[in-house]
């Protein structure tokens, strides 16, 4: 399958990329900064475009299977809500105009659920992740108006972060809406795994035309 991943570079990006070469996919990696791909691979091709340019990423986009986004706009960023949501429709917009129908989307874990409000609105949640979370939470709110595409987004567990130090697995266990969480009651997921949970949607277009996540 040919796959494009949108921030192929990033902390999430980086294991989608090596989970997508291993299991033999043809990828382009579109990025900010090719010198942050380190891989070399003979299925690999590494493009270095801007998201907002949605003429040139269109372009790039024409002749894949599928688009994986796993846009960020920089958790440091003064404007993160304002640039994850510009550049996350932008990216909406250029899949539409390539003629791909398939789009996955990794989001954040602040508009799942517990008890029927979102994680995000809750007195605990973490100031320094608030505006990523409420942007990803506005986005799948936009994304759910999409009926053109065969969109699927992604939330993953509520820690996953680099102390997560279990490595791949390859096993987890899924939801929707709400977290899954463990016999310890956490809900936990590595990076590798996110990446496989990732990869076996693409495959396998599990949950088309919704948002899901995994944990352990």
């Amino acid at each position: 399958m040919k796959t494009a991943l949108i921030g192929a570079s990033g902390f999430v990006g980086t294991a989608i990329l090596e989970e997508l070469l291993n299991r033999g996919h043809e990828v382009t990696a579109i990025v900010r900064s090719p010198e942050k791909i380190k891989v070399e691979n003979n299925n690999l091709v590494v493009k270095k475009i801007d998201v907002s340019d949605t003429s040139a990423l269109t372009e790039v986009l024409k002749g894949t299977d599928a688009v994986i986004s796993a846009y960020n706009s920089g958790w440091t960023n003064p404007n993160l809500y304002r640039d994850f949501i510009a550049g996350s429709e932008a990216i909406q917009k250029a899949v539409k105009a390539s003629g791909v129908d398939r789009l996955i989307v990794v989001g954040g874990a602040g508009s799942l659920e517990i008890d029927g409000k979102q994680l995000v609105d809750g007195p605990d949640f973490p100031a320094d992740y608030k505006a990523g979370a409420t942007a990803a939470r506005d986005y799948l709110n936009t994304l759910k108006q999409e009926n053109d595409l065969k969109w699927t987004f992604f939330s993953p567990a509520i820690e996953m972060h680099p102390g997560i130090t279990n490595g791949r697995t390859g096993k987890y266990r899924l939801g929707t809406n709400n977290p899954v969480f463990n016999e310890e009651g956490r809900s936990i997921l590595s990076v590798q795994d996110l990446a496989v949970v990732l990869v076996d949607e693409l495959e396998n277009s599990n949950h088309l035309g919704q948002r899901f996540t995994a944990g352990y």
